[in-house]
């Protein structure tokens, strides 16, 4: 039973023993994710933990999802992540070598290059409204996410100024006796 989203505590950050717990998970099958799909990469707190986001932990749960249930392989459960499709891709069964070959996808065409000096090239059609509108949404989302980033640091400054501040005292109050 997948966590729904009222489960999964709002922070900032998690460690991985929290994803582990969240997304019932092992470290060991996390790590392993992390080396396989580019996609998920945990960045390291000051201790040197690894720590996750919300978008992470979805990750993991989609991964989970697509292994698990979905039957996909790890190549297949890669490439309908890269493409965003997990929906449209047939599953791939980790010992089915036929579906396997059926579903090889054909090479996407490589984009135009740009214009060079004035030269004119015919436009392709620009992004629909829709599409404006969700990524307008994802970077207001990825701004507020990282102005209480800044807040959060800013605490944390603010907490090892005043602790510096008070061993410096006391410092100073023992080289006086």
């Amino acid at each position: 039973m997948e966590p729904t989203t009222n489960d999964i505590p709002e922070k900032l950050f998690y460690k991985a023993a929290e994803v582990c717990q969240i997304t019932d998970t092992q470290p060991y099958v996390l790590r392993f994710w992390e080396s396989e799909f580019p996609q998920l990469a945990s960045e390291k707190n000051r201790s040197g933990q690894r720590v996750y986001r919300r978008e992470d932990i979805d990750l993991v749960l989609r991964i989970k999802k697509l292994l698990y249930q979905e039957e996909y392989t790890i190549a297949g459960a890669r490439k309908a992540i890269d493409d965003d499709r997990a929906t449209i891709v047939e599953p791939l069964p980790s010992k089915s070598r036929s579906r396997r070959a059926a579903a090889v996808a054909e090479p996407a065409e490589p984009a135009a290059p740009p214009p060079l000096f004035g030269e004119s090239r015919p436009e392709a059609p620009g992004p629909s409204a829709s599409t404006v509108a969700e990524e307008e949404a994802n970077y207001r989302l990825l701004y507020e996410e990282a102005l209480s980033a800044v807040d959060v640091l800013k605490a944390d400054l603010a907490r090892s100024v005043e602790r510096t501040r008070r061993v410096a005292a006391r410092l100073e109050a023992a080289l006086e006796t």
